[in-house]
């Protein structure tokens, strides 16, 4: 078996577990990130009504496109703390999408919460 699609497939197993038991509500949204090799991702989610609130991406214009490391993902972090503070949203919870707590999860989390988000 390819250790690609392995890793994957046990990184979807992990976000499934996670996912049964944390769900975004209008009063505390769900932050959720994705990374890939050259990007990160963040959005904040109410899962009641099926919508994406606030998002903020290393392709964004603020963000100034840095890449794929930690100084990325912590002004991804800043962003979307900073759009979620326009929007209204100030406590959310945090889905780290199966990835480990570790890295560059871990300083968008970092950030976000220095940022003023609660979670």
């Amino acid at each position: 078996m390819d250790k690609t699609k392995s890793k994957n497939s046990m990184r979807l197993k992990r976000k499934m577990r996670v996912r049964k038991k944390v769900s975004g509500t209008a009063t505390c949204p769900r932050l959720t990130v994705f990374r890939s090799l050259r990007h990160m991702y963040a959005q904040i989610i109410d899962d009641e009504a099926g919508c994406t609130l606030v998002s903020a991406s290393t392709m964004n214009v603020e963000v100034d496109g840095a890449g794929g490391n930690k100084d990325a993902a912590t002004k991804v972090g800043e962003a979307l703390a900073r759009k979620a503070q326009e929007v209204g949203i100030r406590q959310v919870c945090f889905d780290r999408n199966g990835y480990r707590y570790h890295g560059r999860i871990q300083a968008l989390a970092d950030a976000a919460r220095k940022a003023g988000l609660v979670f």
